[in-house]
C-alpha cells in the first residue's frame, strides 16, 4: 500500500521578517497554504518573492517570524533534519538550475540517486516515467547546452517530481518563455499537480497564467501579504493594490519610482530649467 501523506499545513508563516543589509524586504509577513490544489504568490519584480521561497527552504534565516513547512519549524531544525525535510519539497528553480555537465537523464536521476538507495535498473525506468510526462524522453541523452530554453524549464520541472514530493515549489516558472512553451509549461504544472497529489506553489508576477492555473491566489506588496483568496474572488477585489496589480492599471498604490529624492534637487539649475523642472 502507497505511505500515507502527512496531512500538517504544507507551509504556515506568521510575522516573517528579513532586509537585504539596511533595505527591508519583508515586513511581518503572514501566509497559509492551503493542502491541496495550485497556490500563486504574486509581485512585481523585486518584492521579495524568491527571498520567500528562500527563507521557506531554509536557506536564509529571518530577522524575525517563524516559518513551518509540514509542521516543522524550519529555522530550529538541524542540518539532517532541514535535508530530510527538503526531500519532501520539489523545487523548479527560477533560471531551471540544471547541471551542465551532465545529460538530461542525469539530471533527473540525480536527487534519486541521492536520496534513496533504489537499483539503477528501477532509477532508469522512473527517469523515463518524468522525462515522458513532460513530452522529452526523447532528449535523455542531451546537454542542458543542447536544449531551448523551453526544453530546458521541462527538464528542471521532470527533476521537481523526481522524488514525486508533497510540495512542489515553482520560482518564476514562466519567465522569458514563447507563448506556446509557457502554455504547456502552465498545463503541465496542473496536470503534475493533480497526478500527484501534491501541493504547488507558484512564484510569479505573470499575472493571465496566474489567473488561469491558480485555486488560491496571494499578492504580495510592501513586504507583506496584501490580498488573498480563492481565485474568482480575487478577480473582483476592490482592493487597490489587488486591483491595480491583476488588472495592470498604472495608477494606484504601487509606485514606479524606487524611493528617491526629488530629482530636481540632484541636477543642476541649468538642466532643470531646460527641462522645464522646478530647480
Amino acid at each position: 500500500m502507497p505511505e500515507a501523506r502527512d496531512t500538517t499545513q504544507p507551509v504556515r508563516v506568521r510575522g516573517l521578517r528579513f532586509s537585504h543589509g539596511e533595505r527591508r524586504v519583508l515586513e511581518g509577513l503572514d501566509l497559509d497554504i492551503p493542502r491541496g490544489g495550485v497556490s500563486a504568490i504574486l509581485g512585481a519584480s523585486g518584492c521579495g518573492k524568491t527571498t520567500l521561497l528562500q527563507l521557506i527552504g531554509g536557506s536564509l534565516r529571518p530577522l524575525g517570524g517563524d516559518v513551518r513547512v509540514f509542521g516543522q519549524d524550519v529555522h530550529a531544525l538541524g542540518r539532517d533534519a532541514l535535508y530530510a525535510l527538503r526531500r519532501r519539497i520539489g523545487m523548479m528553480f527560477q533560471k531551471g538550475g540544471l547541471f551542465g555537465d551532465m545529460t538530461v537523464f542525469d539530471n533527473i536521476a540525480f536527487p534519486m540517486r541521492e536520496h534513496t538507495a533504489l537499483p539503477e535498473s528501477a532509477i532508469a525506468d522512473l527517469v523515463k516515467l518524468k522525462l515522458h510526462a513532460v513530452g522529452l524522453r526523447g532528449a535523455a541523452h542531451l546537454l542542458p547546452a543542447e536544449l531551448s530554453g523551453g526544453m530546458a524549464r521541462r527538464v528542471a520541472l521532470a527533476r521537481a517530481i523526481a522524488l514525486d514530493p508533497e510540495l512542489i515549489i515553482y520560482d518564476e516558472p514562466f519567465a522569458g518563455l514563447d507563448p506556446i512553451t509557457l502554455n504547456v509549461i502552465c498545463n503541465l504544472i496542473r496536470t503534475l499537480n493533480d497526478a500527484l497529489g501534491a501541493t504547488s506553489v507558484v512564484v510569479t508576477y505573470d499575472v493571465p497564467e496566474a489567473l488561469k492555473l491558480a485555486d488560491t491566489l496571494f499578492v504580495m506588496g510592501g513586504g507583506r501579504i496584501v490580498g488573498h483568496g480563492p481565485t474568482a474572488a480575487m478577480r473582483e477585489s476592490s482592493d487597490p493594490f489587488v486591483r491595480q496589480f491583476l488588472h495592470a492599471q498604472p495608477d494606484g498604490p504601487v509606485p514606479f519610482h524606487y524611493p528617491a529624492r526629488p530629482i530636481a534637487g540632484e541636477i543642476g539649475v541649468e538642466t532643470a530649467r531646460a527641462t522645464r523642472m522646478p530647480a
